[in-house]
């Protein structure tokens, strides 16, 4: 499938950066969703990282799909999926995310996740230097290769270690 539009920046943060990502359980629902994308070849995905309380990705549409289908089903699955398993093990955190709005009783997200495209080779690096640096400056590890949910060992050290990855430079 051939890309549509420029790639972008995204970010997605958790409801009132409450830290709903903390454990790998929730942080592996945020990757199979990723790499379900990729499969189902409806994205690429060239960078990201998650955080306990938000997550920065580095995709680019193919052709056929629009950004906002993709981000707003990506992120009702993975909100069901977190919910379903803080409801499984009664954690105190699905409390937290209680709106008892119109059209939901929890949510996992904040709404209107910020997108931005890029346009430049030098943007794209400079925005993948800056996911990959978010760990290091939270002060998580010593260096960016160092963080699990990352790919920045990908970039560092040419390790394949997420399957649905597709470098910059391709």
């Amino acid at each position: 499938m051939f890309p549509i539009e420029y790639p972008e920046f995204t970010t997605v943060t958790c409801l009132d950066w409450k830290h709903i990502l903390a454990h790998e359980r929730e942080k592996d629902i945020v990757i199979e969703s990723m790499r379900f994308l990729v499969n189902h070849e409806r994205v690429s995905i060239f960078g990201f990282v998650i955080m306990s309380n938000h997550f920065h990705m580095i995709w680019q549409m193919n052709w056929g799909y629009k950004r906002d289908a993709e981000q707003r089903n990506m992120l009702k699955y993975t909100g069901q999926q977190i919910i379903k398993n803080f409801r499984n093990e009664k954690s105190l955190m699905l409390n937290e995310l209680l709106v008892e709005a119109k059209d939901r009783r929890y949510q996992v997200w904040e709404r209107n996740s910020l997108s931005v495209p890029l346009w430049s080779p030098k943007v794209m690096d400079q925005k993948l230097e800056y996911i990959h640096m978010n760990p290091v400056k939270a002060g998580m590890c010593e260096q960016a290769e160092d963080y699990k949910y990352s790919s920045a060992k990908f970039y560092i050290l040419n390790e394949k270690n997420w399957d649905f990855l597709t470098h910059i430079d391709e």
